[in-house]
């Protein structure tokens, strides 16, 4: 009997008859050996905030909120949802470049930690709504450094971009920008380099050149430093020669900047957000063969799921033309003898999740998997395209299976659309 795949003694076969296909399957045990093992080997007074970005389910947050991570959010219903998820409204952060009038009111409201403003345009925004609440907003800065990023997969500062300040344009504005704003109170810096890095000493010099740069700023603006994030954008492997990060390695590094910065600003908050790095290893996208074929020569496997819920494998910003790790999940022990695509449902020639990947003879009805699919998946994906929906989600916890966001079906696709009313519709 073929060896398959399975979490925490649930094998996937049942798995897949009992919740259906396509199906985004998370390690909970997965997550919680990632997050404590960083937060053991991690300087205590650097504090771990989730990027509820990389996967936003209620449930995934509330788990990572159990093992002790706060929250970073970027819109209104990721504020909702950590909220739901138990996450203190100090232990809240709110960035992004676009935020609205709303959801600034609801940061108020809530009273989280720190709004991270990203444009002085913002600035006027929160002194605004902060005015008609009659209270002060703490605000932290987000800059965009002169010094660009290393070893990221995804640069998001040190070069034009919509995130954050530019470093000059604030160190321009002197000791006037704090001053100039009777509802705002800044208290922070934030700088958020990249993604996907993987190379230790990367992470270490950017956090070195972060909490420089935070230090200069709080000087010459004229503000308490109260806050200090590093962003994060640690990195797994994906792909072909990638390793992932040393955890003992990166913190041997990490550890010491952290604790002359401790000794030097004792009341000042620390924060690394986390997204990927915690979440993506435990994620597995289980798709089932319908059909397989052969076009001029090539061997395909059309399956029930796609790009539609698994953007990341189509290729997006670092990803292209590369394979995630794929597995035919119910015969892992079998050699790999031959090329397949994995391709999906959908009528595009770009729904190609998987090209040339090296399988066994694939058949109808098997299952596959794409792995270390836990981080931008279905929120990140064109999941209403052709209609399909949203696929299952579903987190194995303490060995029971837990259905954590429904299917969607005909109706959940309709119910929100309105037919409308041509003229004489209404008449007996």
């Amino acid at each position: 009997m073929s060896v398959a795949f399975e979490v925490q003694g649930l094998g996937i076969t049942e798995l897949a008859e009992e919740f259906g296909t396509p199906l985004y399957l998370y390690d909970g045990e997965e997550i919680t050996t990632r997050f404590q093992g960083l937060r053991e080997a991690l300087h205590p007074a650097l504090e771990v905030f989730y990027s509820l970005k990389a996967n936003p389910n209620i449930s995934v947050c509330a788990l990572l909120h159990s093992l002790g991570s706060r929250a970073e959010v970027s819109s209104l219903t990721e504020l909702v949802t950590a909220r739901r998820a138990g996450v203190e409204p100090r232990d809240i952060i709110f960035l992004g470049p676009g935020k609205s009038r709303g959801e600034v009111a609801a940061c108020l409201d809530e009273d989280i930690h720190a709004i991270v403003c990203e444009s002085i345009g913002e600035l006027d925004l929160i002194d605004e709504v902060a005015r008609e609440r009659g209270i002060t907003a703490r605000v932290a800065l987000r800059v965009n450094p002169r010094f660009s990023v290393k070893g990221s997969g995804l640069t998001m500062g040190g070069k034009p971009r919509q995130f954050g300040t530019d470093e000059e344009l604030l160190l321009a504005e002197g000791k006037d920008l704090a001053g100039r704003y009777p509802n705002i109170r800044l208290m922070g810096v934030q700088v958020y380099l990249g993604t996907r890095i993987l190379i230790e000493e990367s992470v270490v010099e950017n956090t070195r050149r972060i909490l420089e740069l935070a230090e200069r700023l709080s000087t010459e603006l004229g503000f308490p430093l109260e806050t200090v994030d590093v962003g994060g954008g640690l990195g797994i492997a994906y792909f072909d020669n990638e390793k992932d990060l040393d955890v003992a390695e990166l913190t041997a590094g990490l550890n010491p900047l952290i604790a002359d910065f401790r000794a030097r600003h004792p009341e000042t908050r620390m924060i690394m957000e986390l997204g990927r790095f915690l979440v993506a290893a435990s994620g597995t996208y289980v798709t089932r063969v319908r059909y397989t074929k052969t076009s001029m020569g090539e061997n395909f496997a059309v399956t029930d799921g796609g790009t539609n819920h698994h953007m990341a494998a189509v290729g997006i910003g670092s990803y292209v033309k590369r394979n995630f790790p794929m597995a035919a999940l119910e015969r892992l022990d079998e050699p790999a003898t031959e090329p397949w695509h994995i391709t999906g449902p959908l009528c595009t020639p770009n729904d190609v999740i998987g090209k040339k990947v090296p399988m066994p003879a694939l058949r109808a009805g098997e299952l596959i998997g794409v792995q270390r699919s836990g981080a931008y998946g279905p929120t990140a994906s064109p999941v209403h395209f052709l209609s399909h929906g949203y696929p299952a989600e579903v987190l194995v916890l303490d060995g029971r299976a837990h259905l954590i966001r429904e299917r969607d079906d005909v109706e959940a696709m309709l119910g929100r659309q309105r037919l409308y009313a041509a003229p004489g519709d209404d008449q007996n």
